[in-house]
């Protein structure tokens, strides 16, 4: 996820700088918005599917996977192919929403009002570290940026060693329990990915200062989708520790 210049592109022959071309917070603001229904028309799907079913959770496996993995291949794709996140933005969040409301009709089965609590906070991180941005109360630093990336790293070897645990049937406890440093650990994951939402922000912020070509909205839009969906997933499951302990 980068915060510099991302490109200086969209031209004239005569050197002016066409605006059509550009990237624009607005344009990115309404293909943010695009993306996040189309995660809903997904998940509402399969929120539908689970309930109409009977509850059976064997009827939402396949999409939970569908998602998880076809998401992720696309988010590849589109990180080393940024001029294609147009057309693979909107795919990555269809694909998305498959897993988000499978998992979350599942949580809400066991927790009755649970996927509310988590959508109120995700959003209203969401909007208090944009008003923060904004004022100037977090600033994005070489350290600030360096801090959060190196902790995201982290984080990810932290999951990918579970991942490997697990085919040998065993798991690391801390990441999945209720205990104290259970709960622990999921609010630190749940503060590195709010703090992960400023550098979306700054993405953007720089990406239409700079003049970057009009694909970029689509990108800028695409990180911020999978940094609020990371995020939700996380204060899910941060709420399940909760009431679980």
């Amino acid at each position: 996820m980068r915060t510099g210049n991302p490109a200086l592109l969209g031209r004239f022959k005569d050197n002016q700088i066409s605006l059509i071309d550009e990237m624009t917070i607005g344009g990115t603001v309404n293909k943010t918005i695009i993306l996040l229904i189309l995660v809903l028309i997904t998940s509402a799907w399969t929120w539908h599917l689970f309930y109409s079913t009977g509850k059976n959770i064997e009827t939402v496996i396949p999409y939970i996977l569908i998602g998880i993995i076809g998401g992720f291949v696309i988010a590849l794709v589109v990180i080393f192919k940024q001029e294609w996140s147009p057309v693979l933005a909107p795919v990555y969040a269809l694909l998305e929403g498959l897993a988000i409301g499978s998992i979350s009709a599942i949580f809400e089965k066991e927790f009755p009002g649970i996927v509310i609590q988590a959508v109120a906070l995700t959003f209203g991180t969401l909007f208090c570290l944009l008003f923060a941005y904004k004022t100037g109360l977090i600033k994005v630093t070489k350290t600030f940026t360096l801090g959060v990336v190196a902790a995201m790293g982290a984080i990810l070897l932290i999951y990918l060693i579970d991942i490997g645990l697990l085919f040998f049937g065993m798991k690391l406890p801390f990441i999945h329990d209720s205990s104290w440093a259970g709960i622990g650990f999921s609010l630190f994951v749940v503060t590195i990915a709010a703090l992960s939402l400023v550098l979306d922000f700054e993405l953007i912020r720089r990406g239409a200062e700079n003049g970057a070509p009009k694909y970029m909205e689509w990108y800028s839009a695409f990180a911020l989708i999978v940094t609020l969906l990371w995020l939700y997933l996380e204060i899910l499951e941060l709420l399940v520790k909760a009431r679980s302990s």
